[in-house]
């Protein structure tokens, strides 16, 4: 473009340059012996400063360079290192506490250095079927070193063979480096040490002779060698099927073992008169699976697996057969080891009851498995299933195992199926009501004993979640353990006409043990909310009911009193004359287990102690310093400078200078002059500026609050002002110290100190006249506000 001299730069003075046909693009970056560099090089404007118009076709005369002749800086780090990395092979020791013989796992590592910014990257090559998981263990970062020194990093300095570093309270041993670390540290002047074996891995070593002990072939089966010997042999059984539903009955069966084959086929033996006439096959020959999980499709059973089939139609097929048979499951069938009196066949769904056996069979048992004891099984009738008529009521069929309970029972009460009603109103009025207790699992395996977990029991559906708290090298990862879901109790029949019956609200309480989904919890903790939502419902949580707690106290300290308060407090002689009472919690709930025992549960020792406490909470204040500091940092971060125009704001709204504005018209002015204020601050500055009897604000305390050139730097750094700045932490600590004297008034007992006291002067000799409390009640005062 082309400039007229001497006239502003604006549209209309700027000419475009016909004859112009390059256009070259500015150089940044200079080859300078084949490495790309920053050019230093100043370039030179195209307009000369007297205004005359400069050729631009005129070659630009070079400017000196910033820095002195051979004065220059160096290749940077970034481009003298680029793509150079030290490598070392290390290995780190693991502790296993599940691995008997096993005491540590050896886990090898690769450290690498960077160069150019002296950063370090751990990677852990993946082994496979290792059952740990592996990768990168370490991203790429500056590292500082273990205390002492950890105010530095970890240079290459550091890093060397046959030598430990701790790397973030991990020590990593380098047995080894590659060929480019050795010789680099040596042209620096590091001397290399040769490379180091690593240790033996015990788990490795474990697995090893794990798995040269399973290889031990099974006991073949010749299956014609067995014919011959057990040819025409049956070992007979008597047996029934318990078909009693409406229309039927329970049905006598005969079931035969055959040796030669290890096959079983089962006979009805129709009673005569019964009705029932036709074949008499129940089962047919054949060898009887333990498992039954359904009838195969068509195709899915096969005897071979086809891993690859090529071709378009039935002649030109191409296919393979996988030899080691993938992905086919183990069939376990039923052998004569199975067949014992009292034993449940499942015959394809069918519980089939074995009775009694034949002579033959029972002479076999007594000569191969030396079994003595032949005890017949009685066999059930229909008379015993015969109920009163209830008119009325309508009985459902049991339950089929098919989604859930409502759903079958929806498709009983119509035609068309309908889902099942949720309670409106309950989700309504407990939505996001959640009771959180804190459990701990109880098993035979020491690990598990110490996973810690959280129940989560929503009130609006009755449903419960179990999430586990991740614990550091404890092996187990953490996270969701059960899905949110309703739970049924435990010890129902699950194929049972009568509705099941689900945990509820009132089933959880601290100390309680219960069976979810085949494990066993012990709730040992709740959080603040739980606890304050079942006192503030004792019709709904007995545990949490202080009347009902009191109740049963009373009766049991009654004859006792004198134990409990000897137990509470040692020094009770005066104990008229103290104004107050306070005991710990440890105090209180020892007493009450040592009197009660199991009749009392940790739950309503925490209600108690909750109840009667003696702390109250703090009074929450926001420091004038700390807020003033955000104040500041908030105005600073967004370079506001409008004072003036605020002063002038407030004169407009002021005009007769009043010291004293209200909140609504001050709140307003801030909004209104866009001050960089979130809601939550302006209001917590509110909460500490100066105000006058009506509660309206200081305006020249508010002035001199927000002037940032008065006061001192800014040392804060940013919070978050909901949360940090002042912080509304509820009252945790309600019930460590419980007002005793309270406690004692609401109990209303008689001392009882005569026997007692007869009891210590008895055992030291004192004479026993001193003033008793046979019969008077305790005499405590209030407490004072």
């Amino acid at each position: 473009m082309l400039r007229i001299p001497g006239m502003p730069l604006l549209p209309g003075t700027l000419f475009r340059d016909v004859g112009k046909s390059h256009y070259p693009k500015p150089q940044s970056l200079l080859n300078f012996q084949g490495i790309s560099m920053l050019s230093d090089r100043q370039q030179p404007s195209p307009v000369d400063p007297s205004g005359a118009v400069v050729d631009i076709s005129c070659p630009p005369v070079g400017a000196a360079s910033i820095y002195p002749p051979h004065s220059g800086p160096r290749l940077p780090p970034w481009l003298a290192y680029d793509k150079k990395v030290l490598c070392f092979r290390a290995y780190f020791k693991q502790t296993l506490q599940e691995v008997f013989h096993a005491p540590y796992l050896v886990r090898k590592v690769k450290i690498y250095y960077y160069l150019e910014d002296g950063t370090l990257e751990i990677f852990e090559p993946k082994v496979e079927n290792s059952g740990i998981v592996q990768g990168c263990v370490l991203h790429r970062q500056r590292v500082p070193k273990a205390p002492p020194c950890d105010n530095e990093f970890m240079s290459m300095i550091d890093l060397n063979v046959d030598t430990t570093v701790m790397i973030f309270d991990r020590q990593y041993h380098i047995t080894d480096c590659d060929q480019f670390t050795r010789d680099f540290l040596n042209r620096r002047g590091i001397t290399v040490a040769d490379p180091v074996p690593c240790p033996i891995d015990p788990s490795e070593s474990v697995r090893n002779r794990g798995a040269v002990r399973a290889y031990n072939p099974p006991e073949k089966k010749h299956p014609f060698a067995q014919f011959l010997k057990y040819d025409r042999q049956i070992l007979k059984f008597y047996a029934y099927w318990d078909d009693r539903t409406e229309f039927g009955d329970v049905r006598k069966l005969e079931v035969s073992y055959y040796l030669s084959d290890d096959t079983i086929e089962i006979k009805e033996a129709h009673v005569r008169n019964s009705g029932r006439d036709g074949p008499s096959l129940f089962l047919k020959r054949g060898r009887l699976m333990r498992e039954f999980e359904g009838m195969n499709l068509p195709g899915q059973n096969t005897p071979v697996t086809l891993l690859n089939v090529l071709g378009t139609n039935m002649r030109n097929v191409r296919y393979c057969v996988d030899p080691l048979n993938t992905g086919n499951k183990e069939v376990l069938y039923y052998n004569e080891r199975d067949l014992q009196i009292g034993t449940v066949l499942n015959v394809y769904g069918r519980a089939v009851v074995i009775t009694d056996m034949d002579p033959f069979t029972k002479q076999y048992y007594r000569d191969r498995f030396g079994i003595d004891d032949f005890s017949t099984v009685p066999v059930p009738t229909r008379s015993d299933d015969c109920t009163e008529y209830r008119p009325g009521e309508r009985v459902l069929p049991p339950y089929n195992g098919w989604g859930s309970y409502e759903d079958s029972m929806g498709n009983c009460l119509s035609v068309e199926p309908k889902p099942p009603r949720a309670d409106f109103k309950k989700f309504i009025k407990f939505d996001r009501y959640v009771l959180r207790f804190g459990a701990k699992m109880l098993s035979t395996i020491k690990e598990n004993c110490d996973r810690i977990f959280v129940i989560s029991y929503y009130l609006s559906e009755d449903t419960i979640q179990i999430q586990e708290v991740a614990v550091r090298n404890s092996g187990f990862l953490g996270g969701e353990f059960m899905k949110r879901t309703r739970v049924e109790l435990p010890g129902q029949e699950k194929f049972s006409s009568k509705m099941p019956q689900y945990y509820m609200a009132h089933n959880f309480y601290i100390n309680a043990t219960m069976a979810i989904k085949d494990f066993i919890f012990h709730i040992v903790s709740a959080d603040e909310y739980t606890l304050m939502y079942m006192e503030h419902h004792p019709d709904q949580f007995l545990h949490a009911n202080v009347t009902k707690i009191m109740e049963k106290i009373r009766g049991v300290l009654q004859p006792r009193m004198a134990e409990f308060l000897s137990a509470c407090l040692p020094d009770c002689a005066d104990l008229e004359s103290k104004h107050d009472i306070f005991i710990t919690y440890e105090s209180f709930k020892g007493a009450m287990i040592g009197i009660m025992g199991n009749n009392i549960s940790d739950h309503e020792i925490i209600t108690l102690c909750r109840h009667f406490s003696a702390e109250q909470s703090p009074k929450q204040t926001c420091s004038r310093e700390h807020v003033r500091a955000a104040a500041h940092l908030e105005l600073k971060r967004a370079l506001w400078n409008a004072r003036d125009d605020l002063m002038e704001h407030l004169h407009h709204i002021n005009p007769t200078n009043r010291p004293f504005l209200s909140e609504a018209k001050v709140r307003s002015t801030l909004r209104g002059c866009r001050l960089p204020f979130s809601l939550e601050l302006i209001d917590q500055i509110f909460s500490i500026l100066n105000r006058n009897e009506c509660g309206e604000i200081e305006v020249c305390d508010l002035m001199n609050f927000i002037d940032v050139s008065c006061g001192k730097g800014c040392s804060m750094p940013p919070v978050n002002h909901a949360f940090e700045l002042c912080p509304k932490i509820p009252f945790l600590h309600k019930g460590r110290m419980i007002n005793f004297s309270c406690f004692l008034r609401s109990l209303d007992l008689p001392m009882g100190m005569r026997s007692l006291q007869a009891h210590e002067a008895t055992n030291v000799g004192d004479d026993v006249n001193g003033p008793l409390f046979d019969d008077e009640k305790i005499k405590v005062a209030s407490p004072t506000s």
